[in-house]
């Protein structure tokens, strides 16, 4: 069995949109990333930080889906990462109410010892420098590193982000991220320069519209699936990395034929999590299921054509 370390925050997020309101609820890059992975055969571990008022429910959650929470720290008083959301009708645009940083802004990640030869590390969207300090943590040089950031450290940490870019085998940005790193306005001529960046395989993510993989001159898009009923697209970008992730920690194969098909796998669990809010739809998640809407990926997207 093949490990798999994730960096990424456990947090407290709250929602609103045209299919109403939520409380405080779980959320976080890792715990997205976590619970998607969770449905391959890996040994896994988030390593995250909160505070005393992120309840013991949450952490079981986890533990119930086999994921090592060793590195989890909890500071005694301190408060849990907060992000309050209102999405617009078209749920593809939202407007950021709260973000309170709280222990985040002081996170050091320590990665624990049983997982510092970990053949796949997932960074999180977190601080370039953060990000850093868990390659530097390994034992030995991953298998695989796959990068997840945002337009935000664009912004303002570019220079270190281009660091870890350097030392990632994978980066996984959306289409806007994509033009904005590269300065080139096709995805294609985007991909090809971050690739020069460092990275082996660019994935760009496109919401509703699905994911493009690049390596070199291969390229491979994966639709996103069509769905009745989408009420919360929170963490739907992490639960596609988690899937996409673990299903490449499970098989071991890193070839461009394997990506592909870890493409699909994250895709097809980032379509269920849309369906409820927040990781609720993620938490009760059956075998059967994942594997029914597989064949639709299938149908959906294989065709005989006679030349």
């Amino acid at each position: 069995m093949q490990k798999m370390v994730i960096v990424g925050t456990c947090a407290f997020d709250e929602i609103e949109s045209p299919f109403g309101k939520t409380g405080k609820i779980l959320g976080g890059a890792g715990t997205y990333i976590g619970l998607a992975a969770s449905n391959f055969d890996i040994d896994q571990a988030i390593v995250s930080i909160v505070g005393s008022d992120f309840p013991q429910e949450y952490i079981d959650i986890l533990k119930d889906k086999g994921i090592n929470m060793e590195g989890l720290e909890v500071v005694k008083d301190g408060k849990t990462f907060f992000w309050k959301g209102l999405y617009h009708n078209d749920l593809n645009s939202r407007d950021t109410l709260v973000t309170e940083l709280n222990t985040l802004a002081d996170f050091n990640p320590i990665v624990p010892e049983d997982y510092k030869d970990s053949e796949i590390v997932v960074l999180g969207n977190l601080h370039p420098l953060v990000q850093l300090s868990v390659l530097e943590q390994m034992n030995t040089k991953p298998k695989l590193a796959i990068l997840d950031t945002m337009n935000f450290w664009m912004d303002s940490a570019l220079e270190d982000l281009k660091k870890v870019i350097a030392r990632v085998d994978v980066i996984t940005i959306n289409d806007e991220e994509a033009r904005q790193l590269s300065g080139e306005y096709s995805l294609v001529v985007a991909a090809q320069k971050i690739s020069e960046m460092g990275p082996r395989f660019v994935v760009i993510k496109k919401g509703e519209h699905g994911a493009l993989l690049f390596e070199g001159s291969n390229i491979f898009f994966a639709p996103a699936l069509p769905l009745e009923e989408v009420f919360d697209p929170t963490g739907a970008g992490d639960t596609f990395a988690g899937g996409f992730a673990g299903y490449l920690a499970s098989s071991g194969d890193l070839s461009f034929e394997n990506m592909k098909r870890a493409i699909i796998h994250g895709s097809n669990l980032a379509s269920f999590c849309v369906e409820k809010f927040g990781t609720e739809r993620m938490q009760d998640l059956k075998p059967d299921e994942i594997n029914q809407r597989l064949l639709k990926f299938k149908a959906l997207t294989q065709f005989n054509i006679d030349l």
